[in-house]
């Protein structure tokens, strides 16, 4: 998985999100309004969104030429529609 994504981007996005979601409890614990709750359960939505839009785009760019070079490219399509089912559960 190393050689297909950017690591440091993509830890960098989750551990921002990690800091969303941390903020979030503390909002809740200082009884802040519902509405500026959900405000920032969509943006934590919009950046894992983000998140699993690299990881594909890894997926694409390296793993998929590598199928295709390899000439393994049956395997390597149902591998990349697994991770397309997969990223759509998320969107």
């Amino acid at each position: 998985m190393k050689d297909c994504i950017d690591v440091v981007a993509v830890i960098k996005r989750l551990n921002r999100i990690e800091g969303q979601v941390r903020g979030i409890v503390r909002m809740i614990e200082k009884d802040k309004p519902c509405e500026d709750i959900l405000i920032q359960i969509g943006s934590i939505k919009a950046a894992l969104h983000k998140a699993g839009q690299l990881v594909m785009e890894g997926h694409l760019s390296h793993c998929m030429s590598e199928g295709i070079e390899a000439k393994n490219g049956d395997e390597a399509m149902k591998r990349l529609l697994k991770a397309f089912n997969q990223y759509a559960k998320i969107t």
